[in-house]
């Protein structure tokens, strides 16, 4: 039998970083779900379709082959027998995701292929509707938060570092975040909650570090 993990969270409470290093150290396969929407993002694009329209959408999905399996614990996502996994990340491709995530033809093309993943290896999954919607069985359910002012900051320092002389107004940062909180929760298609037996994990005062050995401990104590 399998064991799978799902961690949930608010944007900037860590969930992509700690999920990553939680799957390196306990040898699961990490499900990078957002690789999956880029990769049909990266196909509506291909087919020129840039607007949320779900009857297109369906039509091209319907047309789609998708296939995600893991290499050595790296995902690969393959979208009509081509490997797009290294094609994916492009600001053209970043730019679609989000609004072709808000598609319940997008999500339910995508579900059983997430939980397929789930029957046939040992997985760590992270996103915002992981526990309550995709692995509502999940051996362990963790959700990860952090209080606004540390997730700008976060954000902050990311992108300083990524450009030194970017000028950036932290406040407006908080007020993006306060924003997209309340959005994902707010979405009529699979909300973010805190599912009654998810286990709660603020990271405010701890490093990377120390969550992943937090939640590593939980892991283990729950799955042995």
């Amino acid at each position: 039998m399998y064991i799978s993990i799902a961690i949930d969270g608010p944007a900037g409470s860590g969930k992509s970083t700690i999920t990553k290093k939680l799957a390196e150290q306990l040898n699961y396969n990490y499900v990078d779900t957002g690789a999956m929407y880029r990769a049909l993002t990266y196909n509506f694009i291909v087919n020129n379709l840039t607007e949320l329209d779900e009857e297109k959408i369906n039509i091209i999905l319907s047309n789609t082959t998708f296939k995600v399996y893991f290499d050595n614990f790296k995902q690969i996502v393959e979208v009509n027998d081509e490997d797009v996994t290294d094609k994916i990340r492009t600001p053209e491709v970043s730019n679609y995701t989000s609004l072709f995530a808000q598609s319940k033809n997008v999500r339910n093309f995508l579900i059983n292929i997430q939980r397929d993943l789930a029957k046939e290896n040992n997985v760590i999954m992270d996103g915002r509707d992981i526990a309550s919607v995709v692995l509502p069985n999940a051996n362990v359910k963790i959700y990860l938060t952090a209080s606004v002012e540390e997730r700008a900051t976060r954000r902050y320092k990311e992108l300083l570092q990524s450009d030194s002389s970017l000028k950036i107004d932290i406040e407006e940062i908080k007020k993006s975040i306060e924003e997209r909180d309340y959005q994902d929760k707010n979405r009529e298609i699979a909300p973010l909650v805190l599912v009654d037996d998810a286990i709660k994990v603020d990271t405010t005062k701890y490093s990377i570090e120390e969550v992943v050995e937090i939640i590593k401990k939980i892991i283990l104590e729950k799955v042995s």
